[in-house]
């Protein structure tokens, strides 16, 4: 699976975590939101596009824990209008 944010950010998906270019992670994938090693809400999947939206905010996962990965030279996209606002993401 491709991902990358709002702004055309590539991401990393392996399994259902989610990772930065750099191999930070994420987040876990639970049905078409992410949620952060801390169990926040970090973002929406819509389509090939991870984007937070404030709505959803208020939802919450379990806390995780998983190792970093090795970076990605993937290259970055277009950004998109969907609606939402680019995720907060380390890189």
């Amino acid at each position: 699976m491709d991902l990358y944010t709002k702004n055309g950010k590539p991401l990393q998906v392996a399994n259902d975590f989610v990772y930065s270019r750099s191999g930070v992670p994420v987040g876990r994938i639970r049905g078409e939101k992410v949620f952060g090693p801390d169990g926040r809400y970090v973002g929406s999947i819509v389509g090939d596009r991870l984007v937070y939206r404030s709505t959803e905010s208020a939802a919450i996962g379990s806390p995780f824990s998983v190792a970093h990965r090795a970076g990605s030279a993937k290259a970055h996209r277009a950004s998109s209008a969907i609606w939402g606002d680019e995720p907060n993401i380390p890189d």
